[in-house]
C-alpha cells in the first residue's frame, strides 16, 4: 500500500499492511517565511516518509494580524512566547477585526501549504487549525479568557463570533491551498481549565463550525490538548480520528477504542520515550500501542509536536518499529 492509501484504509477500519505512523515538530525561525517553512517540511517528509505530513506553523500564527506580539526564545518544544496580547481589556473583543484570511499571516501559511503541495504531489497533507476558544485564550491569555468566559460572557461570546469566522474561512482556505484535510487542536477542553458545562457554551458550538466549514476535506483529526481532556464531550465531532496525550492522561487507547468509533492517532511518549528512551523500549512502547487496538482504525504518533532536539535515531526507531510490524 501507499501511504495515501494505508490512511485511507485505516480511517475506514479497513485490512492494512502495516499501522500508519506520522510524527511532527515546530521548526523555529523556519517559520517565519512561507519558503522555509515550506522547505523545512518538505525535507522533513522525504527524510521519514511519514504516512501524513501534518503542517505546523509558528506557534500563536494565528494572532499576529490582530496584534499578538511574539518572538522566539530556545526551548524544546520549538514554540514562541508571547510579548504583548491585543485583548486587554472585556471591551477589547468587540473591536476585534474581520481578517483577510488569504493576507497576512493566514496568507502567508497558505503559500507555505501550496508550496509544500508542489513538492509533495502524493502525500497527504493536513493544516493546522486551532479551536476559537484556544485561539481567544492567546489573544487575551489563558487566565484572563478564563476570567472573562466567568465575568464577561457576552463579550467573550462576541469575540469568538468573529474569531470562528476568520477560522472557518482559513479553514476552508487550506483545503484549496492543497491540504488533504486539517489538525483542529484545542488547548482547552480539559477539566485542569474549564468545566464541561462551561465548554459546552464557550467551545463546542464555535469548534463545530470550523469543522463543518473544512467537511470538504478528505480528513480531519482532532487534537485534544493537555491533561484531564474532556474525550467524551468530544467524540460525537464530525472528526475521522482523535489524537490526544493517551501516555500521560486518560483515556488509554485500549479505553478510547471502546469510548470512539473513529480512528485513533497515538502510541508513542514523545516527551519521555521517544526523547531517552533506548531504541528497545521505543520498539516495545509501539509495540503496545499496536496491541492496544489490534493495528485497527489506528496511526502511531505522539501525544503532541516533538521535542525538537529528539534525534534522527529516534524517530526511524519508532518508523522502524512500525515496519517490523507489518500486518
Amino acid at each position: 500500500m501507499n501511504s495515501r492509501d494505508r490512511i485511507r484504509a485505516a480511517i475506514a477500519g479497513k485490512p492494512v499492511d502495516r499501522v500508519p505512523v506520522a510524527l511532527w515538530r515546530h521548526f523555529p525561525g523556519d517559520d517565519q517565511r512561507a519558503e522555509s517553512l515550506a522547505a523545512a517540511h518538505v525535507t522533513f517528509q522525504k527524510k521519514y516518509q511519514w504516512d501524513l505530513l501534518k503542517v505546523t506553523p509558528a506557534s500563536g500564527y494565528y494572532g499576529d494580524d490582530w496584534g499578538l506580539r511574539a518572538g522566539y526564545k530556545p526551548n524544546r518544544e520549538g514554540t514562541r512566547h508571547y510579548a504583548d496580547r491585543p485583548i486587554k481589556k472585556p471591551a477589547d473583543w468587540g473591536r476585534l477585526k474581520s481578517l483577510d484570511v488569504t493576507g497576512g499571516a493566514y496568507g502567508r501559511e497558505l503559500h507555505a501549504l501550496r508550496l509544500i503541495r508542489e513538492a509533495l504531489p502524493d502525500v497527504l497533507i493536513v493544516s493546522t487549525v486551532f479551536s476559537p476558544l484556544t485561539i481567544a485564550g492567546t489573544l487575551s491569555g489563558p487566565e484572563a479568557s478564563l476570567r472573562y468566559l466567568r465575568e464577561n460572557p457576552d463579550e467573550l461570546h462576541r469575540g469568538l463570533e468573529l474569531i470562528t469566522d476568520v477560522t472557518a474561512r482559513f479553514a476552508a482556505e487550506t483545503l484549496a491551498a492543497g491540504a488533504d484535510g486539517i489538525f483542529f487542536a484545542t488547548a482547552a477542553a480539559t477539566t485542569d481549565y474549564l468545566g464541561v458545562e462551561e465548554y459546552e457554551e464557550f467551545g463546542r458550538p464555535y469548534d463545530l463550525r470550523v469543522l463543518e466549514a473544512a467537511g470538504g476535506g478528505e480528513l480531519r483529526i482532532l487534537h485534544t490538548h493537555g491533561m484531564h481532556v474532556m474525550f467524551d464531550l468530544v467524540t460525537d465531532y464530525p472528526v475521522d480520528a482523535i489524537n490526544w496525550h493517551d501516555r500521560r492522561t486518560p483515556p488509554t487507547l485500549a479505553e478510547a477504542r471502546h469510548r470512539f468509533s473513529g480512528c485513533l492517532v497515538g502510541g508513542i511518549n514523545e516527551w519521555d520515550t521517544l526523547s531517552s528512551g533506548t531504541p528497545e523500549q521505543i520498539d516495545a512502547e509501539v509495540r503496545d500501542a499496536t496491541t492496544q487496538t489490534g493495528g485497527i482504525r489506528h496511526i502511531v504518533g505522539a501525544g503532541c509536536t516533538l521535542p525538537i532536539d529528539i534525534t534522527e535515531d529516534r524517530m526511524r526507531a519508532a518508523r522502524a518499529a512500525v515496519e517490523k510490524r507489518a500486518l
